[in-house]
């Protein structure tokens, strides 16, 4: 498999890590989009949401509290953040591999467009 995100997960490919467990790595986006931009994946390759099954709702939870976890940590939790999935390529999805944009430390705007 040549996964971007299953080999940082891997420490095959460098990255700026800011949380990790037996389930989950998140680091810093490479074109962050806000003062705060952090991805949060999982380590079992999951292609795109669509692919997630039942056996995976525990998995995705966590994901969400490393989320709020590390938005405590950057400050941000109490003003707000954003928290965004892509599923396919006409959504923005680019690394297909689930992940989580945690984004914040910055007014959002609505529609995200």
């Amino acid at each position: 498999m040549d996964c971007l995100f299953c080999k940082i997960a891997q420490k095959k490919i460098p990255a700026k890590i800011i949380y990790e467990d037996e389930h989950a790595v998140a680091f810093e986006d490479i074109n962050p989009q806000a003062p705060v931009h952090a991805l949060i994946i999982p380590k079992k390759h999951i292609s795109t949401g669509l692919d997630l099954k039942e056996e995976d709702n525990a998995l995705v939870g966590h994901l969400f509290q490393v989320a709020s976890r590390i938005a405590r940590e950057k400050g941000i939790a109490e003003r707000g953040f954003r928290l965004v999935t892509n599923t396919n390529a006409e959504s923005g999805q680019s690394v297909f591999h689930i992940h989580i944009h945690l984004l914040g430390g910055r007014r959002m705007h609505w529609p995200p467009g």
